[in-house]
């Protein structure tokens, strides 16, 4: 049986780094991160292209179902609405397959300083940080099993999703 990982979280709570972990960690695995779909220039939030986005989401997810070779699939993106993980659930061909849905939660201090690195080392703007301290609570209220990470490193976070996914 496939599983499949789930992985959401607001922007710089270590999705992407505790991912790359898992990928390599994780028997015969892939990785996809949801924002490699919307790495465009300029950068335009239509309509249109959500839709585009979450097709080739989508796409590229079952062709990794459909693939023998891969046993795990991990993907990550800003999953802060229970309807997104619902859509990209629903468009899966994912009979033969076990689904983990999982938040990566954060204090808000930790997001802070996680944050604050990133925008001293100029990766990411300063208008970042309130925008994603204002998605926390939206992970509450997801159907998600929730892993702190706000003292643990990428590699902690990704044994302990990989330990509680062992027996769900």
């Amino acid at each position: 049986m496939k599983h499949i990982y789930l992985i959401g979280g607001t922007m710089g709570v270590g999705k992407t780094a505790t991912c790359q972990i898992m990928k390599t960690n994780l028997k015969n695995s892939v990785f996809l991160d949801g924002d490699w779909c919307w790495d465009m220039h300029p950068f335009q939030v239509t309509e249109e292209t959500k839709h585009m986005v979450m097709d080739n989401i989508c796409y590229m997810l079952n062709n990794f179902i459909k693939c023998s070779t891969y046993e795990n699939i991990v993907f990550c993106w800003v999953m802060h609405q229970q309807s997104i993980i619902d859509e990209i659930i629903s468009h899966l061909e994912a009979d033969d397959c076990k689904i983990h849905s999982i938040s990566l939660m954060c204090s808000e201090q930790a997001l802070r300083s996680r944050l604050s690195k990133d925008v001293d080392a100029g990766i990411r703007t300063e208008d970042i940080i309130a925008r994603s301290v204002g998605r926390i609570p939206l992970y509450e209220e997801l159907n998600t099993l929730k892993v702190d990470v706000s003292s643990t490193s990428p590699c902690q976070a990704a044994d302990l999703i990989i330990r509680s996914c062992e027996f769900h």
